[in-house]
């Protein structure tokens, strides 16, 4: 779980750095969308993270 949070902590200060920011939600679908063939469960709990992202932005 501690490593759940501390991934999503380096995207939002990540992508606050860039130069054309992305959505936060949108950068942990995209790296999801990567960790899905390596590790489904990891892949899921960002996927879980960007839903919870959403839910609290709207």
């Amino acid at each position: 779980m501690f490593s759940l949070i501390a991934q999503v902590a380096r995207f939002f200060f990540r992508s606050s750095n860039d130069s054309n920011p992305a959505s936060h939600a949108a950068t942990l679908m995209e790296t999801a969308d990567v960790r899905a063939g390596l590790d489904a469960h990891h892949a899921q709990e960002l996927r879980v993270a960007a839903s919870a992202y959403l839910s609290v932005v709207r």
